[in-house]
């Protein structure tokens, strides 16, 4: 990590935690300031980062330090038995249910509750969890009342872009900010090359054996990208220490072949294809391409994949705040061609929603200005001898002749008045013959 994913004996122990990096010094710092708080907390990363290290970090730096600390996989239970392991049950609520069961939110009330890969919650799941951080209660499966109401932090974490699932739909936006109340992100261990020997170390220490490693494994250590972090690195350690034989160096050949074999150009696929993105929006936007000739082409090949275009647009939905029309001319695409783009990232679902890019103030600012016409006031009804003696007076003086123009309730008047405001109204303006 930031420290030892190490599994923990008690919940009443303080996790111990190796951190050299200045990036992780920051992030520490961070969360002791958090657990000063009862906010909640929202931990992202990818796995294997330490995340459970860090809510471990804010719980017994926190004033609930003596109280239990709680942690739940979302992501390993089924729905209907993760209902079940927060809230509890009731005896025959369910087949299976042959005694009474407390949730681990009671199990944790004066203390912390960790929601672990929350991102992996149903929406059904996701209401009754909203439902519990606006009140405390508690109502377990199958019964009929609210059995109490208890006061539990909670500390969610997970490897998923909640706001792409937001905009996905998968993901329910005011439980995001109710859980969001401070983030705290986790780096992963490829951005932290200077803490994977401190961290081999210690591992070493842990297991009870220390062995040597020569430079040439070291190095091999240090150009791996650790896609796992540093559950993968903890395992790699074991594995080295286990296969080592005493009192000898580990070399080369006894680090894993995935390990040594690895090349530092080769990147994950979740970097690559945020590597490919950055590089056709770079040649989109200078010109060197075009979409029509270059981009769309290579997508019909299979040079690149639907994700690649889809996180094109939405680097330039980012720049244009979510105008699709907007986006033609940050691409130099031309703007007879609007309904042929929309329909080739509708055809290869590659569309972004634009919601998320825009905010109230775009939303005013960029609105369609209306503008409204001043009409003159109706002339009062008179009678016909009345309109015969005033159009006689205008056709004399070379004036033209006032006639009504009836307006239809369907459509525009003749004189360019716009639709009335009923939809069943009739109107009238005004012409001069």
């Amino acid at each position: 990590m930031p420290g030892l994913p190490s599994r923990l004996n008690t919940n009443h122990a303080a996790p111990h935690i190796v951190v050299v990096n200045e990036q992780m010094l920051e992030l520490l710092e961070s969360a002791r300031r958090a657990a000063s708080s009862g906010a909640k907390v929202l931990l992202t990363g990818e796995s294997g980062t330490g995340k459970d290290i860090v809510a471990r970090h804010i719980h017994f730096n926190s004033p609930r330090a003596s109280a239990e600390f709680v942690a739940v996989n979302c992501a390993g239970v089924t729905e209907s038995l993760l209902e079940s392991e927060l809230f509890g049950h009731v005896k025959g609520s369910f087949t299976g249910a042959y005694r009474d069961k407390v949730g681990k939110l009671q199990l944790a009330n004066g203390g912390t509750l960790l929601l672990d890969e929350v991102g992996e919650m149903s929406l059904r799941m996701q209401a009754l969890l909203l439902r519990f951080l606006e009140n405390g209660e508690i109502q377990a499966v199958g019964a009929d009342t609210i059995r109490t109401t208890v006061d539990v932090r909670v500390i969610s974490a997970t490897h998923r872009n909640l706001p792409e699932m937001v905009s996905a739909g998968q993901f329910r936006e005011d439980l995001l900010y109710r859980l969001r109340v401070l983030h705290l992100h986790v780096p992963p261990l490829r951005e932290r090359k200077d803490e994977i020997r401190p961290l081999a170390n210690a591992f070493m220490e842990k297991l009870g054996r220390h062995v040597a490693l020569t430079d040439e494994a070291w190095q091999a250590l240090d150009r791996y990208r650790w896609p796992g972090n540093v559950r993968e690195l903890q395992n790699v350690v074991e594995q080295m220490v286990c296969m080592a034989v005493p009192g000898s160096t580990v070399g080369l050949a006894q680090v894993p072949q995935a390990v040594r074999t690895s090349s530092q150009s080769v990147l994950p696929a979740r970097e690559r294809r945020r590597q490919v993105a950055d590089d056709l929006y770079k040649a989109l936007v200078s010109g060197d391409y075009t979409f029509w000739e270059h981009i769309y082409p290579a997508l019909l090949n299979r040079d690149i994949t639907r994700h690649d275009i889809r996180e094109l647009v939405r680097r330039g939905l980012c720049v244009t705040r979510g105008s699709y029309r907007s986006l033609l001319e940050l691409f130099k695409i031309p703007p007879e061609d609007y309904k042929r783009f929309m329909n080739s990232l509708a055809t290869h679902d590659c569309r972004a929603d634009f919601r998320e890019f825009r905010s109230v103030g775009t939303d005013v600012a960029n609105a369609p200005r209306v503008g409204r016409v001043s009409l003159s006031p109706l002339p009062r009804a008179s009678s016909g001898a009345d309109r015969e003696t005033r159009d006689t007076d205008k056709a004399a003086s070379g004036g033209g002749v006032t006639r009504p123009v009836e307006v239809s309730p369907r459509g525009r008047s003749s004189c360019g008045v716009g639709r009335p405001r009923g939809p069943q109204s009739t109107t009238a303006c005004w012409t001069m013959a």
